[in-house]
């Protein structure tokens, strides 16, 4: 935590793995998880989920921009980015 430093968002750990195994990202054999996000709304249901294989790394802005399309309440078209303008 002292590398982090002050957070805004739950910070947990998955020591014993059944995190990683109840949303389906653990290789069992390996004992090692997949890179797997979840966007999770409060009422606890998913409303983004992707899973990397541990070769493909994530990508952060397309995090952010699936979460600001999703506070829209309403659909967002290909590609849409907060603030530009689409064809």
């Amino acid at each position: 935590m002292e590398k982090i430093g002050q957070i805004d968002y739950p910070l947990i750990s998955d020591y014993t793995k059944s995190l990683s195994r109840s949303f389906g990202v653990l290789d069992e054999e390996s004992g090692i998880a997949y890179r797997g996000t979840f966007i999770i709304d409060p009422e606890h249901k998913i409303r983004y989920a992707c899973e990397n294989d541990m070769a493909v790394g994530r990508n952060i802005n397309e995090i952010l921009r699936v979460l600001a399309a999703l506070t829209k309440g309403r659909p967002c078209p290909v590609n849409w980015e907060e603030g530009k303008a689409t064809l």
